[in-house]
């Protein structure tokens, strides 16, 4: 009996993490979920088809307006008809040396089919990303073809649970300092440096081996040379 209420107990506490998880994995989310703050970044929005009667025909993404984006690029998705919007800034950006006046501020997708059990993403090419946030929210309007909407639009508290429809977040890390560069350009001298003394030890090596070699031509002559003279004076007393 108390095998049976350990196994029921079991199963049950699978099956509830079955599922959440795949509850967890059904929003719209954004892959990669983190850029670097500062650069640019290409994301996908991946939408995933949560009814098994219905197609999504239909994804609205709008941009964050606390922190608009000077560049944002739709990449073609076969299918899908792709629609880009513009607003007007109240304080103009300067994005490397130009004033920017208006951002995007939202991004619609339309035309094509996520059938059930399947998902679609959606690429994009972003930036130039704030550098004083720690991430960006995109909230998203997912429409069915039997007219039924679904808003991802929720922002998850700190300290709360996941809300039930959240928004995609996408995290912004820090960007990685001159460091790189200043160990890149130190590894550059360091490699030089190394060529240049081993240059300078073959130089030594090949400098070596010339002292050897004519030291031993120099003996060789010597000894030749003693040859010569003791053949010599033995000539000379045979004479005698």
């Amino acid at each position: 009996m108390k095998t049976s209420r350990v196994s029921f107990a079991a199963a049950l506490a699978a099956g509830t993490v079955l599922v959440l998880s795949g509850t967890a994995f059904a929003h719209v989310g954004i892959q990669p979920g983190e850029a670097a703050k500062g650069g640019y970044a290409t994301i996908n929005f991946k939408v995933p088809n949560e009814r098994d009667n219905a197609a999504t025909n239909k994804l609205e993404v709008s941009f964050p307006t606390d922190h608009p984006l000077s560049s944002v690029m739709p990449q073609d998705v076969p299918g899908w008809t792709v629609t880009v919007e513009k607003s007007k800034l109240d304080k103009p950006l300067t994005v490397h040396g130009k004033q920017i006046n208006e951002a995007v501020t939202k991004v619609t997708w339309t035309g094509g089919k996520i059938e059930p059990g399947k998902f679609q993403q959606f690429p994009l090419s972003i930036g130039q990303l704030p550098s004083d946030v720690d991430k960006l929210t995109f909230k998203a309007i997912q429409t069915y073809d039997n007219n039924e909407v679904v808003r991802w639009i929720e922002e998850a508290k700190d300290g709360a649970a996941e809300p039930q429809n959240p928004a995609p977040v996408l995290k912004l890390t820090a960007a990685a300092g001159g460091d790189h560069h200043d160990a890149g350009a130190k590894k550059t001298d360091e490699a030089k440096n190394t060529d240049h003394e081993n240059g300078d030890g073959a130089e030594n090596t090949a400098s070596a081996g010339s002292d050897t070699t004519a030291r031993a031509l120099g003996i060789a002559g010597i000894v030749v040379g003693l040859g010569g003279v003791a053949f010599g004076v033995a000539s000379r007393r045979r004479t005698s």
